[in-house]
């Protein structure tokens, strides 16, 4: 083992999410244009005298008292240690947590994602990326693709996926009010709307120029989870409503099932100046400006 290392956790934006009516299985099926931003968590690698997580980092303290079961970085750990069927020097795994806890960034897939290629790089696993692929796929739908922080399209549970169009790095805004968005209760209030949609996507270019194009296409796109998150909860129509009214915004939309929003923008300037505004007309609110494409170096 190194001497340690670290390895970048992207926060995942879906740019669109087609949803339809919930297969056989409770599943629903879905398709969504999934690209990452520059900002996101930290995972650290050091030798330690035992095995062991130590979460960090400002939204740190919203994962005290979990579950180690239940953090998806401590689950990557034990399955990548199954996988190769050998004990493991002991290590200790840093978790910096820079994004919002349960925010639809796909937060725990990356650091799950992240932690996987950091401990396979460190320890020099001999796993090669389909077996690495696997690993991630059975700690969640998305975790094929936080795995290596992609662009890319996500079909069936998202987890099946296929190349999104090229795309120079776009200029954006998150912003999160610091309100719950539980994703069960977005799907119930889907599901009880009675009106899915088609979790076909649409027919997209090979190759879109910059934030105005991407803005024209993704309107004739939808996430179909906002419409029901805006009912159940308010502060995310109040973010849309906020981000769309300023003039740096060419599109405002919630990304996967909230309640973190993105607003594109024509620069960073642009941006910087979105954010700045909406953080000081919404103090209490998460607000970052970004740059959205991927994938990101650790």
């Amino acid at each position: 083992m190194s001497e340690g290392g670290r390895a970048f956790a992207p926060a995942k934006v879906n740019l669109f999410l087609h949803v339809s009516a919930p297969a056989p299985d409770g599943f629903h099926p879905l398709s969504s244009w999934m690209v990452f931003a520059d900002l996101g968590d930290r995972v650290t690698l050091a030798p330690a005298d035992r095995l062991e997580l130590v979460v960090g980092g400002p939204f740190g303290a919203e994962l005290a008292g979990e579950d180690p079961q239940q953090n998806l970085v401590w689950r990557a750990v034990q399955a990548l240690m199954g996988a190769v069927r050998r004990p493991l020097p002991p290590f200790r795994l840093g978790l910096e947590k820079h994004l919002p806890v349960a925010a639809g960034l796909g937060g725990g897939s990356s650091d799950a994602g992240a932690a996987l290629r950091l401990i396979r790089r460190e320890l020099g696993l001999a796993l090669d990326d389909a077996a690495l692929e696997a690993l991630a796929a059975g700690l969640g739908s998305d975790g094929p693709a936080c795995l290596w922080g992609r662009p890319a399209i996500g079909e069936g549970r998202g987890d099946r996926l296929r190349p999104a169009p090229r795309l120079a790095p776009v200029d954006a805004v998150l912003a999160n009010p610091r309100t719950p968005c539980p994703t069960g209760a977005i799907y119930r209030a889907y599901d009880a709307a009675g009106a899915p949609g088609s979790a076909e996507a649409p027919p997209l270019p090979e190759a879109l120029d910059g934030a105005p194009e991407l803005a024209a296409v993704l309107s004739l796109t939808r996430n179909d989870l906002e419409p029901p998150a805006r009912a159940l909860v308010p502060e995310v129509a109040d973010v849309l409503d906020v981000l769309a009214g300023e003039p740096e915004c060419l599109f405002a939309r919630m990304t996967g099932s909230g309640a973190t929003c993105f607003a594109l923008c024509g620069s960073d300037i642009e941006a910087a100046a979105l954010a700045d505004r909406v953080a000081a007309l919404r103090p209490g609110w998460w607000v970052r400006p970004c740059r959205l494409g991927g994938p990101w170096e650790d």
